[in-house]
C-alpha cells in the first residue's frame, strides 16, 4: 500500500498528518461553511487550500515530496470526503431544526 496512498516509511505518519490533523481540519472546515449556509462545493475550494498544507507537513516534517501532484490529489481528495461528510450532518441537523415542523409529528415507535 506504500507508495499507492502514501509516500512516507509508515503507514502511522500517514493516519497523523492526513487522517488526523487534516481530517479534523476539514471535518471543522465543512462544519463551518455549513452553518453559515454557504454552499457544498465551498467546502471543495475550501480543501484544495488544507491540502497544500497538509502537503507542507508531510514535507516539513517527514522529508516528503513537497510538488507531487500525485500524493496532493490523494490528500486533498481524503480530506474532501471527511469535510462534505462534516457539511452534511451539520446540514442535516440544520434542515431538521429549522423545518422540522413542516415534517409533521415524528412517529414513535
Amino acid at each position: 500500500m506504500q507508495g499507492l496512498l502514501y509516500q512516507e516509511d509508515s503507514f502511522g505518519i500517514f493516519l497523523l498528518v492526513t487522517v488526523l490533523l487534516g481530517g479534523s481540519g476539514a471535518w471543522l472546515s465543512g462544519r463551518a461553511i455549513a452553518r453559515t449556509w454557504r454552499p457544498w462545493w465551498t467546502v471543495v475550494l475550501y480543501m484544495l487550500i488544507l491540502g497544500f498544507a497538509v502537503r507542507f507537513v508531510h514535507f516539513a516534517l517527514f522529508e516528503g515530496t513537497l510538488l507531487s501532484p500525485y500524493f496532493y490529489a490523494v490528500d486533498t481528495a481524503i480530506l474532501i470526503a471527511i469535510a462534505l461528510a462534516g457539511f452534511r450532518t451539520t446540514r442535516q441537523r440544520q434542515m431538521a431544526r429549522q423545518y422540522g415542523a413542516l415534517l409533521g409529528p415524528s412517529p414513535r415507535p
